[in-house]
């Protein structure tokens, strides 16, 4: 088994020191080994680090909604400070000490700047890119602790928010620049589902599939009000119709989540049909066992 999205900074905390250690790594891995999971990804966000600023400014700036735009800004001004060199050597130096780590980096997509992304992430010898979508325009519709973004929720239709959130997917997955859709149907954090949401489940199974990207099944949402894993059945059942690789994540942010719920993971991807899990070295993918 394997847990492909792993996280060694609390959302909560902003950075004291260094973003990494060896022995902060060291103690992911002994909690995965310990819960049957032989290899993680280390996948910090980018907006944690200071080069990732410049990318969210046209985001900012072209957002109507002030309140959204000031809370954006807020976020990146709390977040973004560690040194994107400093996470890569230390990652680095754990598999350089045998640990059974890939140094990974969870992309968030930057509408209209995906290709100044990739230009910026060029030249690190990263192992896996997980493309995410936790914000559309400025409106953070996952960050249940900031009340501007969950105040918006009820201002905008479900079926709306959706809508977006799975154009936001399709852009993200044709850009070419991540190798995993991370907690494919993040849209229903909240617990909000659309009355009949087949059409959507079709649209962001088939723009992930068509891209190569692979999908990773995710115990977080179950940690949230939502209730169930990211993607849920639905989705999930088209991936598998598709074609779709797959790959396991516990989303930690701390090392007690390192490997949640992996066995029932694994277990549902075999239940699926699914025999082998996609694993990444140096972007290339390769076969993994369930």
């Amino acid at each position: 088994m394997i847990d492909y999205h792993t996280h060694l900074w609390p959302h909560s905390e902003r950075q004291s020191g260094k973003i990494a250690t060896i022995d902060t790594i060291a103690s992911y891995c002994d909690k995965a080994l310990a819960s049957g999971v032989e290899e993680i990804a280390l996948t910090e966000h980018l907006f944690r680090f200071s080069c990732a600023r410049p990318l969210i400014a046209p985001a900012i700036a072209a957002e109507p909604e002030a309140a959204l735009a000031v809370s954006m800004q807020d976020y990146f001004d709390f977040h973004a400070l560690g040194e994107l060199d400093e996470y890569v050597e230390c990652v680095v130096a754990a598999k350089a000490d045998g640990l059974p780590v890939v140094l990974g980096l969870e992309v968030d997509l930057y509408p209209g700047e995906m290709d100044k992304v990739a230009c910026l992430l060029d030249g690190y010898p990263f192992d896996v890119l997980l493309g995410s979508v936790h914000w559309l325009g400025t409106w953070r519709f996952d960050d249940l602790s900031d009340r501007t973004s969950m105040d918006f929720w009820e201002r905008i239709p479900v079926e709306t928010a959706w809508s977006r959130y799975s154009e936001a997917l399709a852009e993200m997955s044709g850009s070419g620049v991540c190798d995993v859709v991370a907690h494919p149907d993040l849209i229903k954090v909240t617990g909000r589902i659309p009355p009949a949401p087949e059409e959507l489940w079709d649209a962001m199974a088939e723009v992930m599939v068509a891209s190569g990207m692979a999908a990773e099944l995710s115990s977080a949402g179950c940690r949230k009000p939502v209730g169930e894993d990211y993607p849920g059945k639905g989705l999930l059942g088209r991936l598998v119709e598709m074609g779709a690789s797959f790959t396991m994540a516990s989303d930690a942010h701390g090392v007690d989540l390192v490997a949640d719920r992996a066995g029932e993971l694994s277990a549902i991807l075999a239940a699926a049909g699914i025999e082998g899990l996609r694993g990444f070295r140096g972007r290339q993918p390769v076969d993994l066992p369930l």
